[in-house]
């Protein structure tokens, strides 16, 4: 709902510039693509990166205990008709045990993940944020827009420039 109100406030101001004076040559206007943007930086990989190395080894650990589920399923099939009743009764409890406690882990696991990844996101979609501004007065644009424009002409397209200053930004930031 708000970036709907911000694209109309964002088209109203547009328009306003353009009933206030008929030459767009008066006014830099620029178009941020924040998708792409998000998609080809090296600060968005080194982001994925991160939760990759952060989560990978609870994941191994969630596909291990899946594994280990399978087995005892297989071997309670398997092997169901010459146990004895106590011991089959003995491993269908443990692995209703283990198959709560696996959808447990799994719930925790989504959770977590989650909550990184959207921190990541938010640290990410600020770092673009500041991009924006700082190429904006660099470049003494009037108004960038984003989401929401149905159609921007390449002319006033500035996501290359936006990712190339992030890349250069990054470069500097991993060299101290």
């Amino acid at each position: 709902m708000l970036k709907r109100v911000g694209c109309r406030v964002g088209m109203l101001a547009l328009m306003c510039l353009a009933a206030v004076h008929a030459s767009a040559a008066d006014y830099k206007v620029g178009f941020v693509d924040a998708g792409k943007v998000l998609e080809e930086t090296p600060q968005a990989e080194d982001a994925r990166a991160r939760l990759e190395k952060e989560f990978a080894p609870r994941d191994r650990g969630l596909v291990e205990t899946q594994k280990g589920i399978r087995d005892v399923e297989d071997k309670l099939v398997r092997d169901a008709a010459v146990m004895s009743d106590s011991e089959r009764t003995r491993l269908e409890r443990e692995l209703r045990a283990s198959k709560r406690d696996l959808k447990r882990q799994q719930d925790e696991f989504r959770d977590d993940l989650n909550l990184r990844r959207n921190e990541e996101l938010q640290k990410l979609q600020r770092q673009v944020f500041e991009a924006i501004q700082a190429l904006a007065k660099q470049e003494k644009y009037d108004l960038i827009l984003g989401d929401g424009v149905i159609f921007a002409n390449s002319r006033v397209d500035i996501t290359p420039k936006v990712i190339d200053y992030l890349k250069r930004t990054f470069k500097a930031s991993s060299r101290k």
